[in-house]
């Protein structure tokens, strides 16, 4: 019984309450986000590049101090992206490509205006992005179709055609 008793209560002698400090969460390439990101780009993109941007290249088992620069694919069955990392972890620069994703609004209506009554039937959205230049390249090139008419255009993500 004694024990019962001694069992119940050191649990409740042993705790001590500690309180932490707050603590932030926020992806270690913001930058990147920032740059390349859009409130209006599609899902996929969003999801791919945040995954990105968190890459922990320290943890992984690629990581060695011997070297400078690391190369990682990132794929999804819609897109993928080719990233450098310097040896601290730190993204460098992105090589981008996503297939059949949706467009951003401004894109989609200077297409709707500017080819009425044609149909888009694939495109592929590129992105290039470099920390000291930020991002080079931002664009959507797009198969449109009419009737026996195929057309194929270039316009960014502003809705500016190339």
């Amino acid at each position: 019984m004694v024990l019962l008793i001694l069992g119940l209560t050191s649990p409740i002698v042993a705790q001590d309450v500690v309180e932490l400090s707050a603590v932030e969460v926020s992806a270690m390439n913001y930058k990147y986000l920032k740059d390349v990101g859009s409130a209006e780009a599609a899902v996929p993109v969003r999801l791919l590049e945040e995954k990105v941007a968190r890459y922990d290249l320290k943890s992984s088992d690629i990581y060695s101090d011997e070297y400078e620069t690391y190369t990682v694919n990132f794929f999804i069955p819609d897109g993928k992206v080719v990233a450098a990392y310097d040896k601290d972890g730190n993204l460098v620069r992105t090589i981008e490509k996503f297939k059949n994703v949706s467009l951003p609004n401004p894109s989609r209506k200077a297409l709707l205006e500017r080819f009425p009554g044609w149909e888009m039937t694939e495109n592929i959205y590129r992105v290039t992005y470099h920390t000291k230049k930020g991002v080079g390249r931002k664009d959507y090139s797009v198969k449109l179709v009419n009737g026996d008419q195929v057309l194929r255009v270039k316009v960014d993500d502003q809705g500016n055609f190339m």
